[in-house]
């Protein structure tokens, strides 16, 4: 994994939200609730296997105080994206 430098990014952050973009376009959103359940979580193509997936949920975690949840169904990029976060988040 080749993770992306995330400092020349944009953090968006609203109400249970959190969106990286840089000048050209979005890299990656999470949508969550207040009980630390991520509702959906979305990474650019482009930028899939680098990191950005990882750095959305930790500020999901670190924002609710939570153990993450996530709802149901999970897609099958979704489900490898669990395996690879095993007990990480």
């Amino acid at each position: 994994m080749n993770n992306v430098d995330i400092s020349n990014c944009i953090l968006e952050q609203s109400d249970g939200v959190f969106t990286y973009k840089n000048d050209n376009t979005t890299l990656g959103f999470v949508r969550f609730n207040r009980s630390g359940e991520v509702e959906y979580i979305f990474v650019n193509p482009i930028f899939r296997k680098k990191g950005v997936a990882k750095k959305l949920l930790n500020l999901v975690k670190k924002e609710t105080g939570k153990q993450l949840i996530f709802q149901k169904p999970i897609s099958p990029l979704g489900s490898k994206l669990l395996e690879s976060l095993g007990k990480n988040v």
